[in-house]
């Protein structure tokens, strides 16, 4: 099947970009690699009145330091979040987390503002941006604001973007020392999206405690979910052999799975328990490791 008839604009500045889509008002969509809007332009699943691609504009497909944050535009490949120093050195779990989402062609094609704007529940970037608290940049010609990830999504494929806006860029803090992260995902083959992911950070207190958690479970619901708090009891233990097996109980036995045609609830819920303690363990690994 091919698209339904579109008209096409590809402004050379960002600020063409927003007048474009303020001009265009709920009849657009904005295309940059093209990996999940083509395959619905195809299937004419969106059938947008004009599509604006934003692949001429330079500034979007900066990567850069910006004090104790790094600053990524909405342009970036995930092949260029995996391979660029300066996401390897400061958001090392973004970096790993963007090598494993599809196939080598849908890494140097697909941008980290696409990934987070289709707003997927078991896409590997909403889930890192939640896990690592990151920021949105979003602008339209009537300003800017910036929105926390936990309050941009908003359930399966929505988010908070209005449709004369565009997501700029990306900011995320930069990984404290000594912070390990894990990451695990499980998909019934390779390059699919994951029935379960999840993220996690931590680092260790001169007491060998935790010193701080952060844990993010990806494919369970609408969103990602934020859920260290479901195992609060742990969070400053002492580690030990059993630590992360605790935790990952503790959180599989009060985190909320929804139903769906992919896989049934229990066996997302076994998902959860080995992918959480495996993910732990390897965050206290880098994190006792120092890198």
């Amino acid at each position: 099947m091919k698209p339904a008839r579109f008209a096409y604009d590809a402004p050379a500045t960002l600020e063409g970009v927003l007048r474009s889509l303020a001009a265009a008002g709920d009849g657009a969509k904005v295309i940059a690699g093209g990996q999940s809007l083509a395959p619905m332009l195809n299937m004419r699943l969106a059938r947008p009145d004009r599509l604006i691609d934003i692949n001429a504009v330079g500034e979007l497909g900066e990567i850069a330091l910006d004090g104790n944050w790094l600053s990524i535009g909405a342009l970036v490949r995930h092949d260029a979040l995996a391979r660029t120093a300066l996401v390897q050195q400061h958001c090392p779990l973004l970096a790993h987390a963007a090598a494993t989402i599809g196939h080598y062609a849908i890494r140097k094609r697909g941008t980290i503002g696409g990934s987070l704007a289709h707003a997927d529940p078991a896409a590997q970037l909403p889930l890192v941006a939640l896990a690592l608290d990151a920021e949105m940049d979003l602008r339209s010609t009537r300003g800017s604001r910036i929105v926390a990830a936990r309050d941009f999504f908003l359930s399966v494929f929505s988010t908070v973007l209005d449709s004369d806006e565009l997501l700029v860029r990306v900011r995320i803090p930069r990984s404290s020392a000594g912070e390990g992260f894990g990451f695990r995902l499980f998909n019934q083959r390779a390059g699919d999206f994951a029935l379960v992911a999840v993220a996690a950070t931590l680092a260790r207190g001169p007491d060998n405690r935790v010193a701080r958690l952060r844990l993010a479970i990806g494919g369970i619901g609408p969103v990602p979910a934020r859920v260290e708090h479901l195992a609060a009891s742990e969070t400053g233990e002492p580690f030990s052999e059993q630590w992360s097996a605790r935790v990952a109980a503790a959180i599989a036995d009060a985190v909320k799975i929804e139903e769906n045609e992919r896989a049934p609830v229990a066996f997302r819920k076994e998902l959860v328990v080995a992918l959480m303690r495996e993910a732990l363990d390897e965050a206290l690994d880098r994190a006792g490791r120092g890198s």
